[in-house]
């Protein structure tokens, strides 16, 4: 029978597990001799040493270090130090490293491969230096994150290193730093079950009755002010089919041994709670997702936590929960001691576009009209950068809600505005014109054309369309769609020396058609939840002419905004064309200049430089540029594509770039080249 809160814990965690079942080996006494005196014996670290210390570098997720060994000068003198490969880290070898490593404690620390296997590796080698594995569950087993874990957290608790894991199977381990060894103080013997205190009745080992939901995770946790926040993930909202979920509340414990904290209900439940009236209908109750499946940041010195959310259940249609949805595609500022929402900023009212909030909120310090602003940037899938003074939620410049575009769908709530902000300018395709389509020759545009008058096409916000519409379109067009705009993949970087904004994105464009969920949920083996809706995502996408992109180029772009004046400074397409552009037959003879690779850039900002990767299905290069000006400085070759966030830092006195990658080194559609397995590949200069 299912159960809630401690009781009937996995057997692993209820007898204390040995540690032989936490896949580490405790040495001998005498072993552990041998290594105190190698950790005596060992060199102290370089002065400068240091420079990422959470997934986007800082507590701010700036993805930003304050080096310049790697600069203008010697940036394509870099080589490979090493490749640590994710090849054995779960029943299959995954190609897409979705974790970007962290440097603290003089060590690497991350996670890879469907058991989100924890691992420090030494910073100069890339040797392993331990592991650590959560047993199996059916909890695990049935996680649709298995390979989404994106890193580890973290922290000194009393002089001592600790790092902070939530797994697939939603538990949360905290481990000794330098032997990966469970923390016996914390939690269960280093071990809490995540599920206990988020409210719904669940078996140990099983998780969450189908019909009740389903929750998991993929984003690493943040520790602030002695407390530990974490998120959550679920089912990808465009794969589900029946309405009822647990929403995915924010949890929060104590640091030091594991303390559960509070709760913060993403989706109000009790009429006390603000926003409970922007749920129609009841639908709070049944409703679930929400989910802060991004990173998160936060502000030590002001006490907030910043969380990202993203959208209800079902991503394309919500006409089971009517109303603005609060606190769905969210940014969320929480008092880290308390959990008290500070104040919010709804990026998207009754999200049926799966516009969900994609990476960590930037935290800088800008000066605006004379006056010294501590900023937030959430960078989104539409192409906007939301700037809100990070201590009141108030906008920075204007923020509007103008009139949304109202859809067809039978049953569907549409909200009448959305907002938008009036600086800085969307940064990325919103608007669907013919202007906008491939122009390379006229015979293309004309078939292009054609294409395009087979689907409703609008602005931003035009909602999606049902199957048998009156309208007799395939579907609605919205661009930027759902892997448009920005995305965890890219995301943004912010240099806090100048306060200039570096965010990628991609013209991509979305399709989706709804069809009846009776349909869709006939073919779901383990449908999540009880009540099958009316509409679901059906097939969507929408294609080019002879194999070419729809749209006019660059298909993938990175631009610099200033925050102090809300001005684009440039931008530059995201590396370079793809082969299959370059060489299509009906381009022959025809310059059509750098398109850039249609993929999420991987970019890291340095004290001189912008430095990328072209991301997953782009070409296996780095490329650095100027930061101030936009200019390429040079480019090296890597053994395949980057797939997440790069990062750097120094270790005995030696700068590095580890650049998360895999997949095919032809790039896109795995065409060409051999498969790359899931790897962290570390460069420096020559020694």
């Amino acid at each position: 029978m299912p159960c809630s809160g401690p009781v009937g814990r996995p057997r692993w965690i209820k007898e204390r597990p040995t540690v032989n079942e936490m896949t580490y080996r405790r040495p001998t006494s005498t072993a552990w001799l041998i290594v105190t005196l190698l950790f005596l014996a060992a060199p102290a670290s370089a002065q400068d040493d240091g420079g990422w210390t959470h997934w986007g570098a800082d507590a701010s997720s700036s993805r930003y270090a304050p080096f310049d060994q790697i600069n203008a000068e010697n940036f394509e003198d870099l080589e490979v130090a090493w490749v640590w490969r994710g090849d054995n880290f779960g029943p299959r070898v995954y190609d897409n490293m979705r974790g970007t490593p962290i440097y603290a404690g003089g060590k690497l620390l991350g996670v890879a491969g469907e058991r989100r296997t924890v691992v420090a590796i030494d910073p100069a080698t890339g040797e392993t230096l331990w592991t650590f594995r959560e047993p199996p569950t059916k909890r695990w087993e049935d996680s649709m994150r298995k390979s989404y874990g994106k890193g580890v957290a973290y922290e000194e608790v009393n002089g001592e290193g600790r790092v902070y894991v939530v797994t697939p199977g939603f538990f949360m381990h905290v481990l000794d730093s330098d032997t990966g060894i469970p923390i016996e103080s914390f939690g269960d013997g280093g071990t809490i079950d995540l599920l206990g205190d988020l409210g719904y009745p669940h078996h140990p080992t099983n998780g969450l009755d189908p019909q009740t939901g389903y929750i998991t995770n993929s984003s690493p946790p943040i520790v602030t002010n002695g407390v530990v926040v974490v998120g959550n993930s679920h089912e990808q909202g465009y794969q589900q089919t029946r309405r009822e979920n647990v929403p995915g509340h924010i949890l929060a414990y104590d640091a030091e041994d594991g303390d559960f904290l509070w709760k913060f209900n993403v989706i109000p439940q009790s009429e006390s709670e603000f926003g409970f009236d922007t749920w129609e209908s009841d639908a709070w109750s049944y409703t679930g997702n929400v989910s802060a499946w991004a990173p998160m940041s936060a502000d030590e010195e002001l006490g907030l936590v910043y969380i990202a959310t993203d959208p209800p259940t079902n991503d394309f249609w919500g006409g089971f929960h009517p109303g603005d949805n609060l606190f769905a595609t969210t940014i969320l500022a929480l008092d880290a001691k308390t959990g008290e929402r500070r104040w919010h900023f709804q990026t998207v009212h009754h999200d049926i576009w799966n516009y969900d909030n994609p990476t960590a909120p930037n935290l800088v310090d800008i000066t605006v009209d004379g006056q010294r602003i501590p900023a937030l940037v959430q960078t989104t899938k539409q192409s906007y950068a939301y700037v809100l003074n990070r201590a009141t939620g108030d906008p920075v410049w204007p923020i509007e809600e103008r009139p949304a575009p109202r859809g067809h769908v039978p049953g569907e709530w549409y909200s009448p505005t959305q907002p938008h902000p009036t600086k800085p300018a969307a940064y990325e395709l919103q608007n669907v014109t013919v202007d906008e389509l491939i122009d390379f020759t006229p015979e293309l545009r004309a078939e292009a054309t054609a294409i395009l008058e087979q689907y409703e096409y609008g602005p931003l916000f035009t909602p999606p369309l049902h199957r048998g519409n009156d309208l007799g379109k395939r579907a609605a067009i919205h661009c930027p769609g759902s892997n448009g705009g920005t995305n965890i993949m890219g995301g943004a970087a912010v240099d806090p020396e100048t306060g200039i904004l570096y965010v990628g994105s991609t013209k991509a464009c979305s399709a989706p058609m709804l069809v009846p969920g009776i349909n869709a949920d006939q073919d779901k083996e383990n449908p999540i939840g009880q009540t099958v809706m009316d509409w679901v995502a059906g097939p969507g996408g929408v294609r080019g002419p002879q194999g070419l992109p729809l749209w006019k180029p660059p298909y993938a772009r990175i631009t610099a905004i200033d925050l102090n004046t809300g001005e684009h400074l440039w931008w530059i397409p995201n590396g370079e064309t793809p082969d299959r552009i370059k060489s299509h037959s009906l381009l022959e003879g025809i310059d059509i200049g750098n398109t850039g690779s249609p993929s999420h850039p991987t970019q890291v900002v340095t004290k001189s430089l912008l430095i990328y990767g072209e991301g997953r299905g782009g070409g296996p290069r780095m490329h650095a540029h100027d930061k101030q000006t936009g200019e390429r400085i040079g480019t090296i070759d890597l053994p395949a594509p980057t797939n997440t966030a790069v990062m750097t830092y120094m270790h005995d006195g030696v700068q590095y770039i580890v650049a998360p990658t895999g997949g095919r080194s032809g790039g896109r559609g795995g065409r060409g080249g051999e498969r790359f397995p899931a790897s962290f590949v570390a460069l420096r200069l020559p020694l």
